[in-house]
């Protein structure tokens, strides 16, 4: 019996990740990335795997989330091998954005993203290397 998803043809899958990037359909980054149903980008903008010291920047890469904010129903922040909530001024922050966000560790957002992925759910997860 295949009890693999069925997922549509196209869409980006996380396959794996170590510490320092992630696999995503059969393509390797470095880094922290960005992954949605449609696309994988490299998130420039975070260097750090330590949330709480990149908050002024993970808030300025939400806003290029935000934009397709009325297109997705919950955004992943992974952050890194440990679990660290943003503090509550950049939590706020990106829900005035639109978003709802759901915080947990790399991992975890991995394979949350995919299982929502697969469920035809609009996600986007934004993860930290861990």
């Amino acid at each position: 019996m295949d009890v693999t998803p069925l997922v549509k043809d196209g869409a980006q899958i996380i396959q794996s990740y170590s510490g320092g990037g992630f696999r995503v359909s059969g393509r390797s980054y470095d880094g922290a990335v960005i992954v949605s149903a449609a696309s994988t980008v490299d998130w420039g903008y975070v260097r750090s795997n330590d949330i709480k010291a990149s908050q002024d920047l993970v808030e300025e890469a939400f806003d290029e989330i935000a934009a397709q904010a009325d297109e997705i129903d919950v955004v992943l922040l992974g952050t890194g091998a440990k679990l660290q909530f943003p503090d509550a001024a950049l939590r706020m922050a990106i829900k005035t954005k639109g978003l709802n966000l759901e915080v947990m560790d790399t991992g975890a957002a991995c394979r949350t993203y995919n299982v929502l992925m697969a469920e035809g759910r609009r996600v986007v997860a934004a993860l930290l290397p861990s």
